[in-house]
C-alpha cells in the first residue's frame, strides 16, 4: 500500500526483541520488530516502508539519510482521518504535538503551507513521509550541505497540482522533478537504480523497520563531535581503552518510534555490548544520553541496538547532530 492506505498499519505491534540481552540487570525492553531486509532494492516500491523504499531514489554518493514519516505519525498520534477538509484548529493541533514527538522534519512544506492551499488547492497534509539526504552534489539537504531531498505524496493528490507549484517556484519546490506516476516530487533527478543507496546491501540491510523517523549514515562519527571538542585527550585509561577496543563501523541506523529506539550497526558486531556500554564510560553528552535514550540493550549476532525512548524530542535532535556514544569511530 501507499499513501494513506499506509495509515492501516499499526505501530503499537511490538515484541520482546529475541534474543537480545541486556549490559546490566535492568530488564530488557520491548522492542520494535525488524524485518528480514532485501538483499537490494532495485526500484521504487510504494509498498515497502519510507525508509527502505527510498534508497533507490537516493544517490550512492550520499553519506546520510533521514526519514520522517508522517503517516505514521498521524496514525500514533490520533489523527489517521486528518485531510484538507479537517478544520484548520485541528489540524495547528497536529503539527504542535508534532514538536513533542521525535520526527527529524517538522515539514519542508510547512513554510509555503498556506500559500500552496490557497493557490494550488494543497498542502504539507497531502505528503505521506519526506526524507533529506546529504553528503552528494545534487541541491540542498536542508543544512547548507550538498543534498537533496524526496517528498512522497498521497494517493488521492492531482498531481498536476502539484507540478504547477513547481512551475510557480514555490518556496523550495522551485526546480523540483514531478515524478506523476510514482507521486513522488525529487530536488534533482533521481539516479539510476545502480548508482543509488539501494544497490548497496550494507545500506538496504539497516532499513525497513517501521518508525516515526529513521535516520542512516555511512561511517562512525568522530569522537569530537559526539562528546565535544578537546575531551578525547583528557580521557582517563579505562575509558580511552574502550574506545580503542571498538571495531570500525562503516554503517549504521536509527529507527525512532514513540517509544523504543532501534540502532542497527551491521551484523556480527562483537563489540555491541561494548558500544551499548559507551554511555556509561563516557563523559556525558549534553543532553545526557541516558536520560534520552535508556535500558540500553544488545544482540552481537544481528548488530541490533534496543533503547527505551525517554525524551523524544531530544532524542530527535541528538540523532540529527549525530552525538550518539554507540556510533563513535575507535580512535
Amino acid at each position: 500500500m501507499s499513501g494513506m492506505g499506509r495509515i492501516g498499519a499499526v505501530l503499537a505491534a511490538v515484541v520482546v526483541l529475541a534474543g537480545l540481552s541486556g549490559c546490566s540487570g535492568d530488564p530488557e525492553p520491548v522492542q520494535q520488530q525488524v524485518p528480514e531486509p532485501e538483499t537490494v532494492v532495485a526500484e521504487y516500491d510504494a509498498s515497502q516502508e519510507p525508509s527502505a523504499a527510498v534508497l533507490a531514489l537516493v544517490p550512492a554518493a550520499a553519506t546520510t539519510l533521514e526519514v520522517t514519516d508522517f503517516d505514521q505519525l498521524r496514525l500514533v498520534l490520533g489523527f489517521s482521518t486528518l485531510d484538507d477538509a479537517t478544520p484548520a484548529p485541528e489540524r495547528e493541533r497536529f503539527w504542535q504535538r508534532i514538536r513533542k514527538t521525535a520526527a527529524l522534519s517538522e515539514g519542508l512544506l510547512r513554510p509555503v503551507d498556506q500559500r500552496l492551499r490557497n493557490q494550488f488547492g494543497f498542502s504539507q497534509d497531502d505528503v505521506a513521509w519526506e526524507a533529506r539526504w546529504s553528503g552528494a552534489e545534487g541541491g540542498d539537504g536542508g543544512d547548507g550541505a550538498d543534498g537533496g531531498w524526496i517528498l512522497a505524496f498521497h494517493d488521492d493528490l492531482a498531481m498536476a497540482a502539484v507540478q504547477r507549484a513547481v512551475e510557480a517556484g514555490v518556496g523550495p519546490l522551485a526546480g523540483a522533478v514531478v515524478d506523476d506516476a510514482r507521486r513522488l516530487v525529487t530536488s534533482t533527478a533521481p539516479p539510476a537504480p545502480a548508482d543509488s543507496w539501494g544497490a548497496d546491501p550494507e545500506l538496504v540491510a539497516l532499513t525497513g523497520s517501521e518508525a516515526v523517523s529513521t535516520y542512516v549514515e555511512r561511517g562512525c562519527t568522530p569522537f569530537a563531535t559526539v562528546f565535544g571538542a578537546g575531551i578525547e585527550e583528557q580521557l582517563a585509561a579505562a575509558p580511552a581503552a574502550a574506545l580503542h577496543g571498538l571495531d570500525e563501523l562503516d554503517a549504521w541506523s536509527v529507527a525512532l518510534g514513540t517509544e523504543l529506539v532501534t540502532a542497527q550497526l551491521g551484523k556480527a558486531r562483537s563489540d555491541a555490548f561494548d558500544r551499548v556500554r559507551l554511555a556509561e564510560v563516557m563523559p556525558p553528552t549534553d543532553p545526557e544520553f541516558g536520560l534520552v535514550m535508556s535500558r540500553g540493550v544488545a544482540d552481537p549476532s544481528s548488530g541490533r541496538l534496543g533503547y527505551t525512548l525517554a525524551d523524544p524530542p531530544a532524542a530527535a535532535r541528538m540523532v540529527h547532530e549525530r552525538r550518539l556514544p554507540f556510533t563513535v569511530c575507535p580512535s
